[in-house]
């Protein structure tokens, strides 16, 4: 008897459910697409999740930490989950697709073909371990957030792999030949100090660590940011055909170094009460393949800011080369290239134009190796899912395809984005008009940042109203207005990773080592907690909008129907510690961007 085929009809699949996939489905239902987000592991999250276990990172500098989707995930994380237990982080991933109407989510479904009539795909078919059933998604749109771009050898689509030529494109870093090179594979592994001693015995295949291997660099545990990234192989090999492989020699890697630390002579003394937490069976991936796209990105467009027409993110990392022999290298494991934060990302790297119906997010967009160096890590990652998704709700919206809205809708797409606080370094945010002008009152200083269509810090200028608890700001219409949505952005601390270790690591998504110091993360106290929006009528009568009592999120959009309104005002109630109350963005619309 054939095992069972469940076939499903959607406006857009998402294969891959890391945080470039998740952001991308997320974006794409809330728009009004109707969604199928296919992972192969049994959690969400890639790199992120308690698979793996990296902490996500993402643009350099001040004021430079992404919005959006993810910015929302990581409230969720500090107000749910105060000692950062990957378990409850998991479970935030989790609920963030689960609870969106409108996404068909196919956990442990490793996507294994395609089906496609002259150059578009019409469906993916996935096998699920655990239903032991084949499901197929018929779609309008693909996007292969995979990472390792598992669409490209299904349908022919054209991608790059390993390290280009420094004359193809003109790039500083990278070799003289084209070669087949990439980044390599890590596992990670997480200790924890206690008040007792625990003896520590290896399995007789760990790897004999010396002090003499460690040429670059001595572990730390008391350093919040040692995750031993650095235990790294198979750049100089396959990292997908010799994946298993390679999971096994980094596995004797991870515990040769806790055997290392706990028992070399050197070590034993100062780690005696530091126990093994976990150690992790699936390695993390850096590189493997990268679609070719409509533009490929280049390390000289990164240095030189990345100002384009059509950007829909932005990047900030440096340029960390690794080396592609990892730990058996007696080179710099990785060389951090200087990079500009933040630098645009323009949409043409997100979608084919050999496969008019797929796009791409996270480290397998169209970039060059050097390019690539910066792009992959995920905090940008994040955005080029939210950027994907958003230009898939609006070509289903449109009935066109990714490369017409590139050619037609490109500033709708950027307006939708921005709307939904994802910043735009080159393009300013439009505000409403009826805010623009109406007359703006209130307490505090700073009213017009409200409406500067700016909502982060910028150049000296922190583009924020500055009040205190029970302040409230009001805008007067001079003409009755009607409003469909209220749009407001907190301070949700984007700054918040500025401190010194071991404090600085603490407020990371999650915790790597655990020290008996640890404190529980919490809500930034800069953060609005309670505040109302009330409309003021023609006839003097007050209708509360919103009135919210335990907010968590910088961005709120509220939507209402409110007709004939000749005032509207935000007051603060409360805050989450911080006396001072900063706000960037208060603002109304007659009608929904998107």
């Amino acid at each position: 008897m054939p095992l069972e085929t469940v076939c499903h009809e959607v406006d857009f699949c998402v294969v891959g459910g890391g945080l470039s996939g998740l952001c991308a489905a997320v974006a794409a239902a809330r728009h009004g697409a109707r969604v199928a987000l296919m992972q192969e592991r049994p959690m969400l999250g890639g790199n992120a999740s308690s698979e793996i276990r990296m902490w996500v990172c993402g643009a350099h500098g001040e004021s430079n930490r992404e919005a959006g989707i993810l910015e929302e995930i990581m409230m969720d994380n500090q107000y749910r989950n105060p000692d950062k237990n990957y378990s409850v982080w998991d479970s935030i991933l989790y609920e963030k697709v689960r609870n969106e109407h409108g996404i068909l989510l196919l956990l442990n479904c490793s996507c294994m073909d395609a089906e496609t009539e002259g150059d578009r795909i019409v469906s993916v078919t996935g096998w699920q371990m655990t239903t032991q059933q084949f499901h197929k998604v018929r779609a309008f749109l693909f996007a292969d957030c995979s990472g390792d771009s598992i669409l490209a050898p299904l349908t022919g689509a054209p991608f790059r792999q390993g390290r280009e030529a420094r004359r193809e494109f003109g790039e500083s870093i990278e070799p003289e030949e084209a070669d087949a090179c990439t980044m390599g594979n890590s596992i990670l592994l997480q200790a924890e100090e206690t008040r007792e001693e625990h003896p520590f015995t290896a399995p007789e295949w760990a790897e004999k660590i010396t002090k003499e291997k460690l040429v670059h660099r001595q572990p730390d545990l008391r350093s919040a940011s040692e995750n031993f990234w650095y235990l790294e192989a198979g750049g100089d090999r396959d990292t997908l055909g010799d994946a298993e492989k390679l999971r096994d020699e980094l596995l004797g890697m991870a515990y040769g170094m806790w055997d290392y630390l706990k028992n070399d002579p050197e070590q034993a003394e100062k780690h005696r009460r530091w126990k093994l937490d976990w150690v992790g069976m699936l390695p993390g991936k850096r590189e493997s393949r990268r679609y070719i796209g409509a533009h490929t990105l280049t390390e000289n467009e990164v240095l030189s800011c990345g100002d384009f027409e059509d950007e829909i993110a932005y990047g900030g990392w440096t340029m960390d080369d690794h080396h592609p022999a990892g730990f058996r290298t007696s080179d710099p494991p990785n060389i951090f290239h200087p990079a500009p934060s933040p630098y645009g990302i323009p949409y043409g790297c997100l979608y084919s134009e050999a496969i008019p119906n797929l796009l791409f997010a996270g480290r397998n967009i169209s970039v060059t190796h050097a390019a690539m160096s910066s792009t992959r890590v995920m905090g940008t990652c994040a955005l080029l899912g939210q950027a994907v998704g958003t230009a898939a709700a609006l070509a289903v919206r449109y009935g066109c395809l990714p490369r017409d809205i590139a050619a037609e809708h490109i500033r709708a797409l950027q307006a939708c984005l921005q709307w939904d606080d994802c910043f735009l370094p080159h393009h300013l945010r439009a505000v409403s008009p009826m805010c623009l002008e109406a007359e703006l009152t209130g307490g505090g200083t700073g009213l017009e940042n409200l409406r500067d269509g700016i909502d982060r810090p910028r150049e000296g200028n922190d583009h924020a109203w500055h009040g205190r608890r029970g302040d409230a700001v009001c805008y007067w219409f001079s003409v009755p207005q009607e409003i469909q949505a209220v749009r407001l952005v907190f301070d949700s601390d984007l700054n918040r990773d500025s401190l010194p270790e071991p404090e600085r690591g603490l407020k990371r998504n999650m915790f790597h080592n655990r020290l008996l110091a640890c404190q529980t993360s919490c809500v930034p106290p800069t953060m609005v907690r309670a505040y109302r929006v009330t409309a003021v009528t023609g006839d003097g009568k007050r209708i509360t909008l919103a009135e919210e009592k335990n907010n968590i999120h910088r961005l709120r959009v509220h939507r209402v129907a409110v007709s004939g309104c000749v005032a509207l005002e935000l007051k603060i109630l409360e805050t989450w510690g911080q006396e001072e109350v900063r706000v960037f963005a208060f603002e109304a619309v007659a009608e929904s961007p998107f």
